[in-house]
């Protein structure tokens, strides 16, 4: 299934303000292509290039697995839906999957002693180092990760 991301100005309105729409199959070998169909959109924009290039891309590659992986559960029947919206000053990605969500407040922190060599907790630990801000919708379905400009 090829990968269609729809563009379109803000709602919101604004020169330079734009949203990105984009349905992802449970599948992390799309995890890559959606990656780069997105951070394409940023070249020259709100975001440096290394913010881009590392950040933009790390993050958004980390949130998309996650929820196919663990929101999903690799069913190819349920998509991850991405939503983008850049202003002059920010960069929204809103990464929704279709999953019964999660309590992120009961991750465990993996910087603790005793929870170095575990795995669980990791990517949130990394998101949060990643963006600016992490935002989870009540149900624990959606994440909303906040790239500021510059």
């Amino acid at each position: 299934m090829p990968l269609r991301l729809d563009v379109r100005p803000s709602a919101t309105g604004g020169e330079s303000d734009f949203e990105l729409a984009l349905d992802v199959p449970s599948d992390l070998g799309y995890v890559g292509p959606a990656v780069e169909l997105i951070a394409d959109r940023f070249k020259g924009g709100v975001l440096s290039p290394r913010r881009v290039r590392f950040n933009l891309r790390t993050a958004l590659a980390e949130a998309l697995a996650n929820a196919i992986a663990y929101g999903n559960r690799h069913d190819p029947r349920r998509l991850v839906h991405v939503r983008v919206e850049a202003g002059r000053d920010a960069v929204h990605i809103h990464v929704t999957d279709a999953g019964a969500g999660f309590d992120p407040a009961v991750v465990p922190d993996p910087t603790l002693p005793g929870r170095l060599e575990r795995e669980d907790g990791r990517g949130l630990f990394v998101l949060r180092s990643l963006v600016d801000h992490v935002a989870f919708s009540a149900a624990g379905n959606s994440i909303c990760l906040t790239l500021r400009a510059g």
